[in-house]
């Protein structure tokens, strides 16, 4: 943290009240006491953030905590060792060629939000708490990944985010650090394992719509069964029927139906010639009149 602003007007202010006294006294010394008073006096102002909290050390023990706002220290016998930020803070990590549990090299991209719940284990416990929190979590992704099968890795993120913010918590606990979330955001594997999963998915998806295919002409097939068993019990039901299929494919088409003569006799339909003139929707002409002899 730079000299605050408040510091810096406080020795302006006691300089400038040395040379008005040593030029009212004629005694440069006062003008010398003054800026000598405001070297002392400035480094003992200090501000925290409405986040920060100042760890204080005297004399190279730790003597208290202060923050957020104005708060003095004093000069020489005090030092303030850490700002700590306690704000919640995202810190990217990665774990690259890293082995699954059934041997799959992966590459995994993660993000973890935590904040710091003891400035003075955070302070005093660890060296520098934000580099070390980085490599613990690196670490423990790389674990939890080598005790993960690809297929749970792809499938079960958020499991593996509860169990990654369990594992990073606990070894940041002596550190005074609250893990509070871990967010898987991408899972990339070799080129050639990503040709085999879509060629298996596509075989997959196959297999399925053979499946339904099998299904629907089962149902399909039963569906006749009953069918056949009504028409046999009724066999006008079975003549009506032809005749809407007839009927149906003339209204369709003006095209020309040949129905078998045996199935014409079984309908009660008539002659072919009529009909082929009924499917054609010409009338039937009137035979000719007989021929008279004289």
């Amino acid at each position: 943290m730079g000299t605050h602003p408040l510091a810096i007007l406080l020795f302006l202010a006691l300089v400038a009240v040395g040379f008005v006294g040593g030029a009212a006294t004629g005694n440069p010394w006062v003008t010398v006491g003054m800026v000598a008073v405001g070297l002392l006096l400035s480094p003992a102002i200090r501000v925290a953030q409405q986040w920060q909290k100042a760890v204080v050390l005297r004399l190279g023990r730790f003597h208290r905590l202060k923050g957020p706002g104005f708060f003095l220290i004093v000069p020489i016998l005090d030092a303030i060792s850490h700002w700590i930020d306690l704000r919640t803070i995202t810190t990217p990590f990665a774990a690259e060629q890293t082995l699954t549990k059934d041997s799959v090299p992966v590459d995994v991209d993660a993000v973890l939000f935590w904040r710091v719940v003891d400035s003075i284990k955070a302070a005093l416990e660890v060296e520098n708490y934000r580099e070390a929190i980085a490599w613990a979590s690196q670490t423990a992704l790389r674990d939890v990944i080598g005790k993960t099968d690809l297929a749970e890795m792809l499938i079960g993120r958020d499991k593996i985010d509860v169990l990654l913010c369990e594992t990073i918590d606990h070894r940041t606990e002596p550190w005074g650090i609250k893990a509070l979330s871990v967010e898987i955001r991408d899972v990339k594997i070799p080129e050639a394992l990503q040709n085999a999963m879509s060629m298996q998915a596509q075989a997959e998806r196959e297999r399925q719509a053979r499946i339904i295919l099998g299904d629907s002409e089962r149902q399909v097939a039963r569906s006749f069964e009953e069918a056949s068993r009504a028409y046999a019990e009724n066999p006008t039901a079975l003549h009506l029927r032809a005749m809407n299929i007839l009927l149906e494919g003339m209204r369709q088409s003006s095209t020309i139906i040949i129905v078998p003569s045996s199935a014409v006799e079984t309908m009660n339909l008539g002659a072919m010639t009529g009909l082929t003139a009924l499917a054609q929707g010409v009338p039937k002409s009137p035979p000719p009149p007989h021929a008279t002899t004289s």
